[in-house]
């Protein structure tokens, strides 16, 4: 590991705390709002009169929207920088699920979901930039792992406050009650978020039109690196995605008979595991940078054995002690895919790094969207046959594997070359 402080790298601090503690507060709202849907899936599906596969059209939309705006907000983020960003995110995606709460019917329901994944997809990659403005780059690893944890964080708020306002209160109380978070954090970035430390001004780049778009797309999918982290993204982060944000609680109460409250309890385990893992990856990729692709691989292979194991268990249902230990395992799942940004990071210079993560981080996203989309048509062209329709998940994994093992020579080749240049810059910088 090497603790070398680059030059012009920003000095972190309690300020950068608190400044990035204000990004990290709307991501968070965010991740509630998009996970609402995951303990009311079948709320939903009652009180719009729908199926399966109309059902999953909701997560569908929204992660279609979320990563259609991947690269158009990291682009945005690079050239207005993120407290315009995520103010505009935090108005989106309010709006979204206040519109959620009061939808009359399907569509209007459907539109309001799209409101809110175009508000989301504003928040991580600006909470991306926002550390690698206030925060030294060799924090960076712990930095990311810390911000997807808080998201996490949100998730849980999902799984336990608002599943239990919407059990309490009903439906419109408790979107439109939580709607009102949003208003918080929006106010809060209006009136305390800076972009970056006195002194640590980015240097103005010229912006061309779609010219300029173009260069930013096309150098930062040039990098090797930027591809490897889309695809460890693609691969690791979908099968707990989709068992949180829709098909989990759905296939433990109806495909291994468990009580609603049980199937909650599991889906938290998802989430107090992910924010384990995620401080424990952080660490080791903190000390061991060598350690990213072990990792990421190591996660895919006990996902996809967990998934195995459970899905061809004989008998009717699954043991608890085996679901226990699948959803441990899916709480890896997005801290590994929080590794796919290092993998970009150090493969693109400052003023790219919200282009770069846009294209990351229309990995995972991609592939939940197209998992979901899968799943529910699986489950009503088979009569809710869960086995049959989880076993899309393989499909994806084994793809995404192939496409890392591919790219990690030539990733690893480049970071190294840029490593030293980086060093022999530092070595003859003049002294002050």
């Amino acid at each position: 590991m090497t603790n070398t402080t680059l030059p012009g790298d920003p000095p972190g601090g309690r300020r950068a705390v608190a400044v990035w503690s204000i990004g990290v507060a709307v991501y968070f709202v965010a991740v509630i709002f998009r996970t609402s849907l995951g303990v009311a899936g079948l709320d939903a599906a009652d009180r719009f009169h729908v199926g399966a596969s109309a059902l999953s059209t909701f997560s569908i939309l929204q992660l279609l929207v979320y990563a259609g705006m991947q690269i158009p907000v990291g682009l945005l983020v690079d050239r207005l920088g993120t407290k315009k960003v995520l103010s505009i995110g935090a108005v989106l995606f309010t709006a979204g699920q206040l519109g959620f709460a009061f939808s009359p019917s399907y569509g209007t329901a459907l539109a309001s979901r799209a409101l809110l994944g175009c508000g989301d997809a504003m928040t991580f990659i600006s909470v991306l930039r926002l550390g690698t403005r206030w925060f030294p780059a060799r924090r960076g690893p712990m930095v990311a792992q810390l911000a997807g944890l808080v998201g996490m964080a949100g998730n849980l708020v999902s799984t336990l406050v608002l599943a239990r306002l919407l059990h309490g209160i009903g439906w419109t109380p408790a979107f439109a009650g939580s709607a009102l978070a949003g208003v918080v954090v929006l106010v809060l970035t209006l009136l305390f978020l800076k972009d970056h430390p006195e002194g640590y001004e980015p240097e103005p780049s010229p912006h061309q039109g779609a010219a300029y778009v173009r260069r930013q797309i096309a150098a930062a999918w040039r990098e090797p690196g930027t591809r490897l982290g889309l695809w460890v993204h693609f691969t690791t982060q979908f099968p707990a995605m989709v068992f949180l944000l829709l098909w989990g609680l759905p296939f433990l109460v109806q495909a291994q008979g468990l009580s609603r409250a049980t199937a909650g309890e599991l889906l938290t385990l998802v989430v107090l595991s992910n924010m384990v893992i995620g401080l424990v990856y952080g660490q080791i990729v903190a000390r061991h940078h060598a350690a990213r692709l072990p990792l990421a691989l190591g996660t895919v292979g006990a996902t996809a054995l967990l998934w195995a194991v459970t899905l061809t268990y004989p008998g009717e249902h699954a043991p608890m002690w085996l679901l226990v230990v699948l959803c441990a395992v899916l709480g890896a799942c997005g801290p590994a895919s929080m590794l796919g940004f290092d993998f970009a990071r150090p493969a693109n210079p400052p003023e790219r790094q919200g282009t770069a993560s846009g294209i990351t981080n229309m990995g995972g996203f991609v592939a939940s969207m197209t998992t979901l989309f899968a799943i529910g048509v699986l489950l009503d062209a088979t009569g809710d046959d869960y086995t049959v329709a989880f076993s899309a998940v393989f499909v994806l994994q084994a793809l995404g594997v192939s496409q890392i093992l591919r790219l990690r020579g030539r990733a690893a080749r480049r970071e190294r070359e840029r490593l030293v240049a980086s060093r022999v810059e530092t070595v003859h910088v003049p002294a002050a």
